[in-house]
């Protein structure tokens, strides 16, 4: 399979088109209008192999649309195939870091109507780098080679404002790891700037009412700056990742009480993606039981079963010598399926979200993971009948205490002035280093 010949000359942007790329040359190839859009023709050809041909597709302006790829160039009549005539409309998600070991198991299970479900067509608009660029087209390959149904366009760039047109859904994962010797200040300031960017692109160019899943570290706080960065969308359409903390609490519940997880419910993770992160088991239910009510060992709740959440992706680091690429994956399906199906009556979910309004007496303008429930409108709602003790709360206030301090560190991202960095303690995210 032939590939257009990159240019990597220093631009603005580099986004690379595969227009041209080789289709057999005897046969034909028929034209007629698309009824979903204007923008392209609608084709359809009849070749032999292994001859060349380049279809007479018209092309945009790049500021106004990122480069498609591949078999991803060709657009379409969903309304024309009887197979595709129930297909909900076409939604188009963004992914940024899509070049790296996340996005490389979450591009996936999007394509395959994992996520969105079987009659979901989709888009994916993937974001990388002047150095992931090359990296970019194997991933755009592997998808085209993979023969998705739903999959119908692809399309990659480096920058944000032309990847995030029209984004529905932005999954923003790709972040700068934490270096040897590197604060955690310079952390904080260093992957702000990405996001602050971000939130402005997004408030340029993407959906009015696009869902943003932050997943790169420090999430909360990048969710903070990016949703700081995007006035013209609604605070509450931003999320940070904290389902894989989850899953891993009812993992560690579930094993305790000898039961498999699915019996495990109501887990919340309060605050933020770091070791002061709680796993709330004051809440959670096993098997409908009160967790202690089932498991008897309150110091082990409190101190063992609290730290390994807490520290659970360091010591897979130790044990992988990597961070958590397919789990990580897994949660943010999880995460997406939690805001596009009802929540059972009986249950909720933890994601990380703005404070304004929270029933719980955290402070406010800041995002923290809490309790949530959805109607499958993509919206949510905080659960309001949960219960506090003294040391729950005591554990609230350490981790609010942190996200107040990363706040004040990144004031100069959020338009809030001078940033002062006076962080209560070095707690190392999992996966930082």
């Amino acid at each position: 399979m032939a590939m257009a010949e990159l240019n990597l000359k220093p631009t603005k942007t580099h986004l690379h088109s595969f227009l041209s790329r080789t289709l057999p040359t005897h046969g034909h190839c028929t034209f007629s209008p698309l009824h979903r859009t204007t923008q392209h023709a609608r084709i359809s050809c009849s070749v032999a192999p292994n001859q060349v041909q380049v279809p007479a597709l018209q092309t945009q302006d790049p500021k106004t649309k990122p480069d498609c790829y591949g078999v991803f160039c060709l657009t379409y009549d969903l309304k024309a195939e009887e197979e595709t005539r129930s297909w909900k409309k076409l939604i188009n998600i963004a992914v940024s870091g899509a070049a790296g070991m996340i996005s490389n198991h979450l591009l996936f299970k999007l394509a395959s109507g994992e996520v969105f479900g079987p009659n979901q067509p989709i888009a994916l608009k993937l974001l990388g780098s002047e150095r992931s660029i090359q990296a970019l087209e194997g991933v755009a390959m592997e998808l085209e080679d993979s023969l998705f149904p739903l999959l119908r366009e692809v399309s990659i760039g480096i920058d944000p404002y032309e990847v995030f047109q029209d984004a529905e859904w932005a999954l923003l994962i790709g972040a700068k790891p934490r270096g040897p010797g590197m604060e955690r200040a310079a952390l904080l300031d260093i992957n702000g700037q990405i996001f602050a960017e971000q939130g402005k692109a997004l408030n340029a160019v993407a959906s009015r009412n696009v869902k943003v899943i932050v997943v790169g570290n420090p999430c909360n706080t990048n969710a903070l700056i990016c949703l700081k960065n995007a006035p013209n969308i609604p605070a509450r359409n931003f999320h940070a990742l904290t389902r894989l903390d989850e899953n891993r609490a009812k993992c560690q519940l579930a094993l305790k009480a000898g039961v498999f997880y699915d019996k495990v419910s109501n887990v919340t993770i309060w605050g933020n993606h770091s070791t002061t992160q709680v796993p709330d088991f004051l809440n959670a239910r096993i098997d409908g039981l009160p967790v202690k009510d089932v498991i008897k060992d309150q110091k082990w709740l409190e101190e063992e079963f609290t730290e390994t959440v807490q520290k659970r992706g360091g010591v897979l680091i130790q044990k992988w010598g990597r961070s958590s690429a397919a789990s990580t994956s897994v949660s943010i399906v999880d995460a997406i399926r939690s805001l596009v199906t009802p929540t059972p009556e009986d249950d909720w979910f933890s994601t990380g979200v703005y404070t304004n309004g929270n029933p719980y007496g955290i402070a406010e303008d800041i995002v923290f993971s809490m309790p949530c429930r959805s109607n499958g409108d993509g919206d949510y709602e905080f659960v309001k009948d949960v219960i506090f003790d003294d040391y729950l709360r005591q554990r609230i206030n350490k981790t609010e205490a942190e996200l107040l301090a990363e706040k004040k560190c990144v004031a100069h991202l959020t338009g809030e002035g001078i940033a002062v960095c006076d962080l209560p303690g070095d707690t190392m995210l999992p996966g930082e280093v």
